[in-house]
């Protein structure tokens, strides 16, 4: 982003400038090339066909480059990055996102260190193997997997954290990289391009409406559930709530438990109010976020399988994305 003179707000800007508001990037011995939306898209404004439209970039490009940079908006980077993470199956090389939260030409921007922060991880190179064979996240000090990451702060510049999950690096006057949890490709690169958006996400509340529940569960075009649980995955014990889901579950439609604590992991074997769920079909999310079950959800379910799939997947680690 960058500030509109005139009227004080910020707006997408045209990267065109990139070099001219961050010059330091020249001081890199390598060969960059940008391209663009046209029009720049606000992450607010983000969709599945970006995502898509993303994949078709770095598809394109693969051969030529050893590594991508997205530059992103903070709001729905989390997203994106989650989304990529399946939707780029087994890539080995870096795709990096990367944005800032003041705009480029503030003085105090954070963009300037966490672009040239995501151009050095893009091009790191290892015995002349990438030390980034994922999607990641760079920001502040820290590289973090796609798809555990959350925006956590809104002033911060430490904007993203990973609960449930250390940086895959950390920057300082050297950086430093954890090789025990980088992900390695368990075959050759893959790219999807189709996303499944008939998916939803409930958030569990005390005094929660019955009928909305019931509407959600028996609503034709939902096909994915993301279910936000208290604690270590419990929902309250109310028949009509299992009467619902077990309901939904016999249709087809694939529920998935999630906790909505920051840090932590869904066990729903620990009490009766997380087991009911397990009887009535409901998936175990383990520690997945909520950007990260619901774009997987999206994946999945594109992928024409059938739900017993679906929910045997869901509850794999197919890019990182749970604590094993």
């Amino acid at each position: 982003m960058i500030k509109n003179q005139k009227t004080g707000v910020l707006d997408t800007f045209n990267l065109e400038h990139l070099l001219k508001h961050v010059p330091e990037i020249r001081e890199f011995d390598y060969d960059i090339q940008a391209c663009q939306f046209n029009p720049p898209i606000d992450s607010s404004d983000f969709m599945p066909e970006h995502w898509k439209n993303i994949v078709h970039i770095i598809v394109d490009n693969y051969i030529k480059f050893d590594g991508f940079v997205i530059l992103h908006g903070t709001d729905t980077m989390a997203y994106t990055a989650s989304a990529l993470s399946f939707m780029l199956q087994d890539i080995n090389k870096p795709v990096i996102l990367t944005g800032s939260q003041l705009p480029i030409g503030i003085l105090r921007t954070d963009g300037k260190e966490n672009i040239i922060n995501a151009v050095e991880f893009a091009a790191a190179h290892n015995n002349g193997k990438p030390v980034i064979t994922e999607v990641a996240v760079c920001f502040g000090q820290y590289l973090y997997r796609g798809n555990r990451v959350t925006k956590c702060n809104a002033d911060n510049f430490n904007a993203f954290t990973a609960y449930n999950e250390q940086p895959l690096a950390v920057t300082g006057v050297d950086i430093k990289y954890h090789f025990n949890i980088l992900y390695k490709p368990k075959g050759n690169f893959v790219p999807h391009f189709q996303m499944n958006q008939h998916v939803i996400a409930i958030t569990l509340f005390p005094g929660i409406s019955p009928n909305i529940i019931q509407h959600v569960m028996e609503d034709s075009e939902i096909q994915g559930i993301v279910l936000r649980t208290f604690g270590s995955g419990n929902a309250p014990k109310q028949q009509w709530l299992i009467k619902a889901i077990t309901k939904a579950n016999k249709q087809g439609k694939v529920i998935v438990n999630i906790t909505q604590c920051q840090r932590g992991i869904v066990e729903m074997g620990r009490y009766q109010t997380g087991y009911q769920l397990y009887q009535a079909g409901v998936v175990n999310g383990r520690d997945m976020t909520v950007e990260c079950a619901v774009t997987k959800l999206m994946f999945l379910l594109a992928q024409n399988l059938s739900p017993e799939k679906i929910r045997e997947l869901m509850a794999a680690n197919l890019a990182g994305e749970l604590t094993v």
